[in-house]
């Protein structure tokens, strides 16, 4: 909760700042004057309605989303030893962490991965697939969860989430003054709003969020990183380098759907600015590196 209202006094305060610099730049006057009559104050906060709602639900639906989306079985009670294992790993993981204990759940597919979500760190999922607990040893195994349960203690859903909706907010707000002013300025429109305007505002927030997933993107990948220390402290640095070792000899790592990419063990991209997780080898050298 300390959380979530610290990103949305951040919120806050950053449209408080772009409202005080239009105001002492004369850029609201310079608006007006060209005709383009914005309520900046009332348009940064529809923006910020619009830019936050979504990922809001998304992060209190996650847990749902992610167990129809993969399929996953949750173990309410373990079926078997190796069941029961995965769950006393993560149970005393947990503990270790000091967050409250996470479902535990597997998910059918051959190649190795694993994702934790959830709104709340005392109110997380942990689900691993089938691939990894058949291709790696026990020790890679108890160190991949130990990298999604560092994700839920350092709080990374919902950073995550409220980060996305504050990049939303802000792509919102300067793709509709930008629709504006070319509706207005290039198109002369004197009432309303004209087509240029519809048109130019799409294709600004297209452009925007492309800009704004660097941004994303790029604390992702620094977010891999401290999962990957935290995975070392819980299980062990050689575990953890082993288990993303095995990860490089894996063929097409699986990717998960949707926002799941960003909170698995692997992930990654055609081009670096866009990858949710930096290269494994750069991983394996920081862990290796900090002794």
């Amino acid at each position: 909760m300390m959380r979530i209202l610290l990103f949305l006094a951040t919120n806050v305060a950053i449209m408080i700042a772009i409202s005080v610099i239009f105001n002492v730049l004369g850029l609201k006057s310079t608006l007006d004057a060209q005709g383009v009559n914005l309520n900046l104050d009332a348009l940064l906060m529809m923006s910020a309605i619009i830019g936050m709602t979504g990922s809001v639900i998304s992060l209190f639906m996650s847990k749902w989303s992610a167990k129809n989306a993969m399929g996953v079985h949750v173990i309410d009670r373990p079926q078997n030893q190796t069941e029961q294992w995965l769950v006393g790993i993560v149970a005393r993981q947990a503990q270790q962490a000091g967050i409250g204990m996470p479902e535990v759940g597997i998910f059918d597919t051959a190649e190795p991965n694993a994702f934790a979500t959830g709104a709340n760190r005392n109110s997380a999922l942990v689900a691993v697939s089938t691939g990894l607990l058949q291709n790696m040893n026990a020790d890679e195994v108890e160190a991949v969860v130990g990298h999604e349960i560092s994700h839920v203690a350092n709080g990374d859903m919902v950073t995550m989430a409220l980060m996305q909706g504050v990049v939303n907010t802000f792509v919102y707000f300067f793709a509709t003054v930008i629709g504006h002013l070319v509706d207005r300025l290039v198109f002369k429109t004197e009432r309303g709003y004209g087509p240029a305007y519809y048109v130019t505002q799409m294709v600004a927030q297209i452009a925007l969020s492309i800009l704004a997933s660097m941004l994303v993107m790029w604390f992702s990948r620094y977010r891999e990183y401290r999962a990957d220390a935290g995975g070392a402290q819980l299980a062990g640095r050689q575990k953890m380098i082993s288990a993303l070792q095995a990860l490089q000899r894996s063929h097409e790592p699986a990717q998960l759907p949707g926002e799941l990419a960003a909170f698995g063990i692997n992930g990654g991209g055609v081009q670096r600015l866009f990858m949710s997780h930096p290269p494994l080898e750069e991983r394996i050298a920081a862990l290796q590196n900090n002794r």
